[in-house]
C-alpha cells in the first residue's frame, strides 16, 4: 500500500511537471523546458538526469528494471520521451530527437507499453497540443 501510494504521488508530480514543460518545449521550442521534461523523466525512473538521458536505450531499460518501478511508470516515460523527440526535432536537434525516440521505443518494448498510447492523466495536455 505504501509503495503504491508513493508511486501515485511520483506519477502525479511527473504529470504536473511534464504537462507544463512539454507544452513549452513543443509549442515554443523552449530548450529549457525540454530539459525540465528530461529531469522529470529521470526522477520518474529514479536516476540522475544527466545519467539517464545519456544512457543508450537498452541501458536505460536495464536501469529501470533494476529500480523495480519500470512496469508502473513505463507508459509515462515512453510517452514523454517520444513527444520530447518531436520537440527536439522541431528545434533542429535531430540527433537528440532520435535518441529520445529510441529510448521511448526501448522502454515501451521492454515493459509492454505502447509508445503512441497517451496516459489518461496526459490526455488533456495532448488535446492542448493539437
Amino acid at each position: 500500500m505504501l509503495h503504491r501510494d508513493y508511486l501515485l504521488e511520483v506519477i502525479e508530480q511527473f504529470v504536473s511537471t511534464v504537462s507544463q514543460a512539454l507544452a513549452r518545449a513543443l509549442l515554443e521550442r523552449d530548450l529549457e523546458a525540454a530539459t525540465e521534461v528530461e529531469e522529470a523523466v529521470a526522477e520518474l525512473v529514479q536516476l540522475d538526469p544527466d545519467t539517464a538521458m545519456s544512457l543508450s536505450p537498452d541501458s536505460l531499460v536495464i536501469m529501470m528494471q533494476l529500480s523495480g518501478t519500470g512496469d508502473a511508470v513505463a507508459g509515462y516515460a515512453a510517452y514523454a520521451l517520444n513527444r520530447l523527440g518531436e520537440a527536439y526535432e522541431r528545434m533542429g536537434d535531430v540527433g537528440t530527437a532520435n535518441m529520445r525516440r529510441d529510448q521511448a521505443e526501448a522502454i515501451a518494448d521492454a515493459f509492454g507499453a505502447d509508445v503512441d498510447e497517451i496516459p489518461e492523466e496526459l490526455r488533456e495536455l495532448e488535446a492542448h497540443l493539437h
